[in-house]
């Protein structure tokens, strides 16, 4: 879940305890499921959404097994598993831009959730495309530096020679930038290449930033993303707060 900072919430999520994994897990997997479904394929060399998803489970270490049983199920003649993709967006409180990414088999029973979300935390849902034309798709790759060993020339060329298109230092951390279609061949390239990578998904990068400073704001926009972490039908969730 994401502002300027994507490893600051990426950790919180992935290194939460056992429940919080698990249901990481049943959210890549229902991700997982949907990619397949949608793209026809459950090969990932003919289906580049699910390449990404599949990347964003390695590097949420998700076993290759559970990976493997999740697309096996997905082309199952017997599964009746029917999401659908839907995106709401809305303000979080003094105006915070916030998109929210949701699979679900209930459109009126997720998008009640939402809506009570926002209007609980001082928030309000808005109509499609009211918040989305101010962040940008791109792909997004976390390589862990915690030991600060990577030499950051080094990799900057890696992640060019990857396919990326930028790279940032990020404190203990490297984000590395690619197209949303290229993230999970320069996924492949760094892993390949020795590198730990702690996340790898396509993300809504904010254009801009809001710096809440009054604490009930603060407060208010802290509860909202952990109502949303919280929904099963939740899958991600972008905003534009700079110190949440």
């Amino acid at each position: 879940m994401s502002g300027h900072s994507k490893w600051h919430n990426i950790q919180k999520t992935k290194g939460a305890q056992d429940a919080k994994r698990a249901q990481a897990f049943t959210k890549i997997a229902r991700e997982m499921i949907v990619a397949v479904k949608e793209g026809g394929s459950g090969d990932p060399a003919n289906n580049s959404r699910l390449a990404a998803v599949i990347a964003k489970a390695k590097a949420a270490n998700m076993p290759n097994d559970n990976i493997k049983r999740t697309i096996e199920r997905a082309l199952g003649s017997g599964n009746t598993d029917n999401y659908e993709s839907i995106t709401y967006e809305g303000y979080g409180p003094s105006g915070v831009a916030v998109i929210v990414e949701a699979m679900t088999d209930n459109r009126n029973r997720t998008a009640s959730d939402v809506r009570h979300a926002f209007d609980k935390n001082n928030g309000n849902m808005g109509q499609a495309g009211c918040v989305s034309w101010s962040f940008d798709k791109k792909g997004v790759i976390v390589v862990n530096n915690e030991d600060e060993e990577i030499d950051e020339d080094k990799m900057l060329e890696d992640a060019l020679e990857a396919g990326a298109a930028d790279m940032e230092a990020d404190g203990e951390v490297y984000q590395v930038y690619t197209e949303p279609d290229d993230v999970a061949a320069v996924a492949d390239y760094l892993t390949e290449h020795g590198y730990s990578l702690l996340s790898a998904q396509t993300e809504m990068v904010p254009q801009n930033y809001i710096t809440l400073s009054d604490e009930k704001d603060i407060k208010n926009m802290q509860r909202m993303l952990d109502m949303f972490e919280d929904n099963d039908d939740v899958q991600n969730v972008w905003h534009n707060c700079e110190n949440i």
